[in-house]
């Protein structure tokens, strides 16, 4: 985290945070009682359906032992997960929500019915870390879990267990509307809103939770959900994850002849259209801002919903995404400010980055995010992580991160706890406009992320042919003096234009350039002036099987003055290079 201005930023959050704390502490001696203290879920009246696709396989893992999650293991040798160190926060968060559950239940066997139940009531009688299972958004996505899961966990289960379920059930959203009282990060107050409008429907008991938390998920969804559809952290991932739970949310509305609320309607209709502006023709999203490896699946279930002949959106102004296509080639930008702080805890520095498909195979990508690991993670969000250019090998954006005298390296650790690793500043002034000619589309943007502390402007041009298969960019660094941090000056700076390959692509030196060949046969050509080019070694953090040694195409320059680079990636032929499998 680099200092200057971002000192005074850093302790205003702080100022905030603990002004926070102490008003949720507050609450816990002034605030009228739950609504739902006096309270109890008699029964179950629906089960919704669960929209994420189940493997039938995770149960065998389990029988043996094995709990996969957020790319790490943990062998259980026979007893329970709850007994065990979680071997990170990501995989915790993924056991103490119960998500896996969908898995036995796609077993459909006696043994699978067994473990589960075994599982929860492990859970219910308090084994585990009490303190992961108590996160909000882990919180939520349990009380969702246990709902829609509910016919596998109760099938052939006594009325003692039946009754101790149902007591869990209400006290999961006993603890959601507490939360949602006492304040939580946005995000989170609109995931505890879901859940508690799934308990509202789904329990007998305890309807008038319903009115409350149908009233805060309109108002959040008409705060978060932006006007194209996409939610203001700018994270891929939340939107896809948000949706599979609003669509069989509208349903379950409809299943008990309550109307769906019009906020909840809207943001539907909004959010699948942006879904397809992001994706590529092999079935995955982009990778900026939190998103990692794509369930295509999920992705696929969602995209029927919005109809399977939809066209997806070119230009998304308020999400800052943008599309462009030209006969198989398909081109996704980021040319968006950074989130607001609140939405920032995934955010990527990656602006004027973009990813490249020619059919079904990715060419230029960004690493996209981990599963698992904080420091992994937090360089994935840096931005030589990302297809576009980095100077000094700083970031764009200045991320939140336990640096300073030892003071403020406890205040940015008790921040990160409560907060995560939030970007505190960015860039601030995005612009971007696009135009149609005859033969291609144009797209041409700017960021000032540099300017604070280097003095440079970057701008980035790119231009699709329609025909020709071929991408004409142009990267422009300008000098600006105004607005750096005081006592900097304008000195020479070392300038990486970075774009990262798919690990399917090889790639070598031709002598007027370099040669991309993919593995379903096409040949491509890279060329660049006024810079240095370089074959370097990169990592794609978003492989189904976790990180991939890949390489990447560097362009170094040293900016002393306004510069301009220009490249173009050419389809040249349409046969593997010798050696290189189709």
């Amino acid at each position: 985290m680099a200092w200057g201005p971002d000192r005074w930023r850093f302790y205003r959050l702080v100022a905030r945070e603990a002004a926070r704390a102490v008003r949720a502490a507050g609450a816990k001696v002034t605030a009228p009682p739950d609504i739902l203290a006096r309270m109890r879920v008699a029964g179950l009246v629906i089960a919704p359906q669960d929209l994420r696709t189940s493997d039938a396989t995770f149960a065998d893992d389990i029988y043996a032992g094995l709990f996969v999650f957020a790319g790490r293991s943990l062998a259980a040798s026979g007893g329970s997960p709850f007994d065990y160190a979680a071997p990170s926060p990501e995989w915790a968060d993924e056991l103490y929500g119960f998500g896996w559950l969908r898995h036995l239940r796609a077993a459909d066997t006696a043994l699978a019915r067994a473990n589960a139940r075994a599982f929860v009531a492990d859970f219910i009688a308090g084994r585990g870390d009490a303190v992961l299972a108590r996160q909000t958004p882990v919180a939520a996505r349990r009380l969702i879990s246990f709902l829609c899961q509910s016919p596998l966990v109760l099938e052939g289960a006594d009325h003692g267990f039946y009754q101790s379920f149902l007591k869990a059930i209400g006290r999961n959203a006993q603890q959601l509307e507490r939360d949602l009282r006492r304040g939580v990060p946005p995000q989170w107050r609109l995931n505890a809103a879901v859940a508690l409008c799934y308990a509202g429907l789904c329990c007998d008991g305890i309807q008038p939770i319903l009115r409350r938390a149908t009233r805060i998920l309109t108002r959040e969804l008409d705060r978060q959900i932006l006007t194209d559809g996409g939610h203001r952290s700018r994270d891929p991932r939340f939107a896809m994850e948000l949706l599979l739970d609003l669509l069989p949310l509208r349903q379950s509305y409809l299943s008990r002849s309550v109307e769906p609320p019009l906020a909840l309607l809207r943001a539907v209709d909004r959010m699948l259209p942006l879904l397809r502006l992001l994706r590529h023709p092999d079935a995955s999203l982009s990778h900026f801002n939190g998103m990692g490896a794509t369930d295509a699946d999920h992705l696929a279930t969602l995209l029927v919903y919005d109809g399977a002949l939809a066209r997806p959106l070119m230009h998304a102004p308020n999400s800052g995404y943008e599309r462009l296509e030209g006969g198989r080639v398909v081109i996704v930008a980021d040319v968006g400010a950074s989130p607001p702080l609140p939405y920032s805890v995934n955010a990527g520095a990656g602006c004027l980055a973009f990813e490249m498909s020619s059919g079904p195979q990715r060419i230029v990508v960004n690493c996209g995010l981990p599963a698992s690991g904080a420091d992994l993670r937090l360089l994935a969000r840096s931005t030589p992580a990302h297809s576009t250019a980095s100077v000094a090998h700083a970031s764009s954006c200045r991320f939140l991160t336990r640096t300073g005298w030892w003071g403020e390296r406890l205040l940015a650790d008790w921040l990160i706890r409560r907060r995560g690793p939030v970007v505190l500043s960015g860039p601030s002034a995005v612009a971007a406009e696009r135009a149609e000619e005859s033969d291609s589309v144009v797209l041409a943007a700017r960021h000032d992320g540099y300017g604070p502390d280097f003095g440079i402007v970057h701008e980035r041009r790119w231009q699709l042919f329609h025909a020709a298969a071929r991408l004409e960019g142009r990267d422009a660094f300008l000098r600006q003096g105004k607005g750096l941090s005081r006592g900097r000056r304008l000195r020479p700076q070392d300038v990486a234009i970075r774009f990262h390959l798919h690990p399917g692509i090889a790639v070598r030196s031709i002598p007027d350039g370099l040669e991309l060949a993919s593995a379903l046969g096409e040949v491509w050509v890279f060329r660049a002036e006024n810079a240095e080019i370089a074959i370097e070694e990169s990592v794609y953090f978003s492989g189904l099987t976790g990180p991939r040694r890949t390489d990447q195409i560097a362009l170094h320059l040293r900016v002393s003055d306004d510069v301009e680079v220009r490249w173009s990636f050419e389809r040249r032929a349409s046969a593997p290079l010798r050696g290189v499998a189709p």
